[in-house]
């Protein structure tokens, strides 16, 4: 397994940003997990990972980013001009994460909560632990 994303499964906008990079994820690199399933708590005991569920988390061999710069780790192996965006990482991580912080602190106001987290097509179900 290449890269595993652990995101917050009752976020909309998490859920809509893992549909978004399974769109543009044409070699099938990650995979994901739900913060609040068994294998993504598995994962973070495992890699001894503190979160408070408003971080996406990037374990990419065997490594972990959270934040910034996970979304542009992950932005590296999209289809098209998103692999683009990669080269942010060059802008200091505060700065970045200034931006990700006020996003990920108006999440449920701006785009809502599920009270459950998604069930995954069958196509692609085999990429979700």
């Amino acid at each position: 397994m290449d890269a595993i994303i652990l995101f917050d499964g009752e976020c909309n906008l998490c859920n809509s940003s893992v549909q978004f990079i399974i769109k543009h994820d044409s070699t099938a690199y990650f995979h994901f997990a739900s913060l609040q399933g068994v294998e993504g708590k598995k994962l973070l005991n495992q890699y001894n990972v503190q979160n408070d569920g408003s971080s996406m988390i990037l374990i990419e061999k065997g490594k972990i980013y959270r934040k910034s710069t996970a979304v542009l780790r992950i932005c590296r192996h999209l289809n098209g001009v998103w692999k683009l965006a990669h080269f942010l990482l060059v802008v200091p991580v505060p700065i970045r994460n200034f931006f990700y912080n006020f996003i990920a602190n108006h999440r449920y106001k701006w785009f809502g909560k599920k009270q459950s987290c998604m069930l995954p097509s069958p196509e692609t179900q085999k990429r979700f632990l």
